[in-house]
């Protein structure tokens, strides 16, 4: 298929891009940096250039596509009206062709989960920095029920791998601080994906995914933060130095992001196993801070 895809240059775009290429797909990535253009050209990919902010761009470019994958984000307060404008154009592009849409949005929409299970059934409660997540999403299916649009969306737990995602903010953090400080309690726990494993169920729903239908991207693995901490600190190379960082505090500095990085989550991902069969293979994030990506150096080589 002939791919258009909003994020190619981004850490889960990027892993998404070499997955779709590597089982025989076309990707269009949209881009606007000049020196990102350079490099996607140089890779053989057909660019289209422009931003989430350019509607006409992202409707033209979605209805000369086969399909669209949308995993671009923005930061800031405009961050909701954004990505739904941009939404919109997308789908503009796709009404009516019963074309596939897989839109990116997060775990974070299940709010803080404790120690009860949640999967694609469970109703939202969404934190406060992706509230705006949910009308997108309504919008999204609506268009699945109502559009002809094969619309899909794929909720990833806590991102790792190839030395990037939280994981990597925490060793960088240590690296530069000489100490790992994690948003609240050792005791919050986490849910996670490998970016390779995520980019491996982008392709499976272009491929076999209903209209419709809802994906939770995780693994077995669920750690408390202060596992995850003490791991990011030996591959910062201060092992131990680990301290929690009281929420009031961190919202001085992070606003709601912190109040994300709180919240324990327990997902699983059961359609994504039995509809699609998909089987997460990568290495856990223990084991990939410790001896894997984000050794020094190595996540520099991943990324470059």
């Amino acid at each position: 298929m002939n791919v258009f895809l909003t994020g190619a240059t981004g850490y889960i775009g990027a892993a998404v891009a070499d997955d779709l290429e590597e089982k025989g797909h076309r990707v269009r990535p949209l881009v606007h940096r000049l020196e990102k253009v350079t490099e996607q050209r140089a890779r053989g990919r057909a660019v289209v250039e422009g931003s989430l902010r350019d509607p006409l761009v992202l409707e033209n470019a979605a209805r000369r596509a086969d399909a669209v994958i949308h995993t671009a984000s923005t930061n800031g307060p405009d961050a909701g009206e954004t990505d739904l404008l941009a939404v919109r154009a997308i789908l503009a592009g796709l009404y009516g062709t019963g074309k596939l849409f897989i839109y990116t949005s997060g775990c974070w929409v299940y709010g803080n989960t404790g120690e009860t299970s949640v999967d694609e059934t469970s109703p939202v409660a969404p934190a406060a920095l992706v509230a705006w997540r949910v009308p997108v999403e309504n919008e999204i299916l609506a268009a699945a029920r109502e559009r002809n649009v094969r619309a899909v969306i794929i909720r990833p737990t806590i991102v790792y791998g190839r030395g990037g995602g939280i994981p990597g903010m925490l060793v960088a953090g240590g690296r530069r601080d000489g100490i790992v400080r994690h948003v609240g309690p050792s005791s919050t726990r986490w849910s996670f994906v490998h970016v390779e494993d995520l980019a491996d169920l982008y392709v499976r729903a272009l491929e076999r995914a209903p209209a419709g239908t809802i994906l939770t991207a995780a693994s077995d693995e669920k750690l408390s933060v202060g596992d995850v901490a003490r791991a990011a600190s030996d591959a910062a190379g201060i092992p131990g130095h680990v301290a929690e960082w009281p929420l009031e505090r961190a919202r001085e500095s992070m606003g709601p992001f912190a109040d994300a990085l709180a919240l324990t989550q327990t997902v699983t991902a059961p359609m994504a196993r039995l509809l699609l069969g998909w089987a997460p293979k990568g290495p856990s994030v223990l084991e990939d801070l410790r001896r894997g990506s984000y050794r020094p150096g190595r996540a520099e080589k991943l990324i470059a």
